[in-house]
């Protein structure tokens, strides 16, 4: 049973990986694939989805702003919670959730991890689970808790050693402008920073590089 008891309002560090650590993001099609549910699933009522899937039956290479239908249904929705920032790395993934309705967040995570490991399942013709148990979640109870986990969260692949082509999967690129591009509400985050980009930047290449530092240290480290 879990420990920690979601609060609407509240902010959360959500994060799991891949069972056995194995890799569940193998490329392009599944990052979108992944980002597409974040989307799409974040909903009170059901249907989105399936919506997609009938309109990308007839027309493969169709994008969600193709659909005037699915766009005023996602106008309309009622999202369960609200993104601040997320990365999805090749075997992991972290995001910082604000809970917007009772029970949001577990709403929204049984619908996407059961989701996206019924598509992996079926594209690599496997069975079984795909993430390494039930979520974890941690309680955001100070806001410099916050901020530190906007900078982990949104470099994540910086401090990971991943290559730049992963930065695409993550709201890194969102917070470079002020523009509502993508899918995160970044006012609690560049509020604090009077909406300035450059400083919000800067703090996040400060921590993100010392976070790292510590990281490499720690592989030299002997517990006692």
């Amino acid at each position: 049973m879990r420990k920690i008891i979601f609060a609407n309002e509240e902010y959360y560090h959500i994060y799991n990986r891949g069972v056995d650590k194995r890799k569940v993001f193998s490329n392009e099609k599944d990052y979108q694939r992944f980002l597409l549910s974040m989307d799409l699933l974040n909903d009170n009522e059901d249907g989105l989805m399936e919506n997609w899937r009938n309109l990308t039956r007839g027309n493969p290479k169709a994008r969600l702003s193709d659909s005037e239908k699915i766009l005023k249904i996602i106008k309309k929705r009622k999202p369960l919670v609200e993104f601040v920032v997320y990365c999805v790395n090749p075997n992991h993934y972290h995001f910082v959730l604000k809970q917007l309705i009772e029970k949001g967040i577990e709403r929204f995570m049984h619908k996407l991890g059961t989701s996206y490991t019924k598509y992996f399942n079926k594209k690599n013709k496997r069975s079984g689970v795909l993430f390494q148990g039930k979520f974890k979640a941690t309680h955001i109870d100070s806001n410099e808790y916050l901020l530190y986990l906007s900078a982990y969260v949104n470099n994540n692949y910086f401090i990971h050693g991943y290559g730049k082509e992963n930065r695409e999967y993550s709201s890194r690129e969102e917070y470079k402008t002020k523009k509502k591009n993508g899918f995160c509400n970044k006012r609690i985050i560049l509020g604090q920073f009077g909406n300035k980009i450059g400083e919000y930047n800067d703090f996040m290449k400060r921590n993100s590089l010392y976070m790292r530092e510590k990281k490499e240290l720690s592989k030299y480290l002997i517990e006692e």
